[in-house]
């Protein structure tokens, strides 16, 4: 902005230079001229009235020669050359060359008016002037005599190559100067788009109580005063989205804390009615076995809660250890009993430094995920991937159902997200999905989610093997 700032001013000082250049040119040129037509002219007539009483009338062509003789003399220092006609006669000392005196002033002559034209004659420039002899008190009787001369233009053509020579020794130098006001200026209306530009930064950063120092009345001290309008509407609008948000998190973290010992005396008494369920009559028993469900969702949504809660408050710790992938997710399947129901593709030797604990989560999320609501059959597969930063390794968990709707699959790991708003309860707490993905994250990687082109969906985990991850 700088660069097109000082070119546009230097343009501008250009553009009026070269308008005052010009215009002082034409002006100057036209007075040279205009002062030599007029002291050639006024010159003219001085000389054929000194010289007319000599010539006898009406003349013949040697009085003619004479004539013009004399005045050639007489205008030595205009070095005008001189003709003469009398009336329908041949001119004198010659015919004059063709295209020096027009038939438009020769017309003029004869109607008894002064004409002066210029001309170029083999690229130089003449001063051509046509004077009739007249006779009287005012002039008003003419006498047939004309008078034609003609006077290079040379040095009046000098003055004005040397105007011109002297316009542009002074233009370059004007130009030249002209760089230090458009650098100051430029500096003037850039300084504080600098200062906006990097406090728009510090807002970016983080820091909203950044302010503008507004001085003027301009546009750009209006422009400041609207960020610092903008900027302090903002502070206050994320300093209270931040209160309303540590608000929530510390009353689902609260709520589900106070929840749990409740829980816990709830869950011993259900799963003690439990096993006497089937001593009861059957409605009863329905009831009994319906609580118990009930009670331990509850009681998972709850440890989900808490789970969400620790990660909100940045307290989710890792545990890293050395494992064996192959032998992790084997566990993973075999604690849950879904070796029967999972076909596991998992190479043998992979080690990675991993939270044993939460890939174990993470693993038994995405698992159980595809085997309620995608279809057979379920896959879990790991390889190995070596990038530029590093060997990763890539954990995919598909299904053979009928995939993600795509209109869902930008959501699948908001919390409590139902793909179906129709369907009001299901297994899961609606936290799976975000603590999976919460859980990756502490270990430096990704998660994503996608289907496949064959059909059903495919969760793909990244993580770095070589990599500690983030201790909270």
């Amino acid at each position: 902005m700088r660069a097109r700032l000082v070119v546009a001013f230097l343009l501008v000082a250009a553009l009026s230079a070269l308008t005052t250049a010009a215009l002082t040119f034409r002006e100057a040129r036209n007075a040279i001229l205009k002062r030599t037509q007029d002291t050639a002219v006024q010159t003219l007539r001085s000389r054929v009235n000194a010289q007319l009483p000599d010539v006898p009338f009406p003349p013949d062509q040697t009085a003619l020669a004479t004539f013009t003789h004399d005045l050639d003399q007489a205008g030595e220092p205009q070095r005008w050359i001189t003709y003469a006609r009398y009336e329908s006669q041949p001119p004198v000392p010659g015919a004059i060359p063709d295209g020096q005196v027009s038939r438009e002033l020769q017309e003029k002559v004869r109607k008894g008016v002064s004409a002066f034209q210029r001309i170029d004659v083999r690229g130089e420039p003449w001063l051509v002037i046509g004077l009739p002899v007249t006779f009287g008190d005012n002039g008003s009787e003419r006498s047939g005599l004309e008078v034609y001369a003609r006077m290079p233009l040379r040095g009046e053509e000098a003055n004005v190559q040397a105007l011109v020579l002297a316009a542009q020794r002074g233009a370059l130098p004007a130009f030249a100067i002209a760089i230090v006001p458009a650098l100051l200026a430029a500096r003037g209306v850039l300084r504080p788009v600098r200062e906006l530009r990097r406090a728009t930064q510090k807002i970016t950063e983080g820091e909203l109580d950044t302010r503008l120092k507004v001085t003027g009345g301009d546009e750009l001290a209006e422009l400041s005063r609207t960020f610092n309008g903008m900027a302090a509407a903002l502070e206050e609008n994320i300093a209270e989205l931040r209160r309303m948000e540590a608000n929530a998190r510390r009353f689902a973290a609260d709520v589900s804390h106070e929840l749990r010992t409740p829980l816990a005396a709830m869950t011993a008494v259900t799963d003690v009615l439990d096993e006497d369920a089937g001593d009861l009559d059957p409605d009863t028993g329905h009831a009994v076995r319906l609580i118990t469900e009930e009670t331990g969702k509850l009681a998972r949504m709850v440890e989900d809660l808490m789970e969400v809660s620790r990660f909100d408050a940045g307290a989710a710790a890792l545990h890293l250890d050395e494992v064996d992938i192959r032998e992790a997710v084997g566990k993973t399947l075999q604690a849950r009993a879904w070796e029967g129901r999972v076909t596991a593709d998992l190479p043998e030797g992979v080690r990675a430094r991993i939270d044993p604990r939460r890939i174990d989560v993470v693993v038994a999320n995405l698992v159980g995920n595809a085997l309620r609501h995608g279809g057979p059959p379920v896959r879990i597969t790991a390889r190995t991937e070596p990038r530029e930063d590093g060997e990763w390794l890539l954990i995919e968990i598909s299904d053979g159902g009928g995939g993600i709707d795509p209109e869902v699959l930008p959501h699948v790991f908001d919390r409590f997200y139902k793909a179906d708003a129709a369907r009001a309860r299901s297994e899961g707490s609606g936290l799976g999905l975000a603590i999976t993905m919460e859980n990756v994250r502490l270990h430096d990687g990704t998660v994503r989610a996608a289907n496949r082109p064959g059909g059903g969906a495919v969760f793909t985990v990244e993580l770095p093997l070589r990599r500690g991850g983030r201790q909270a």
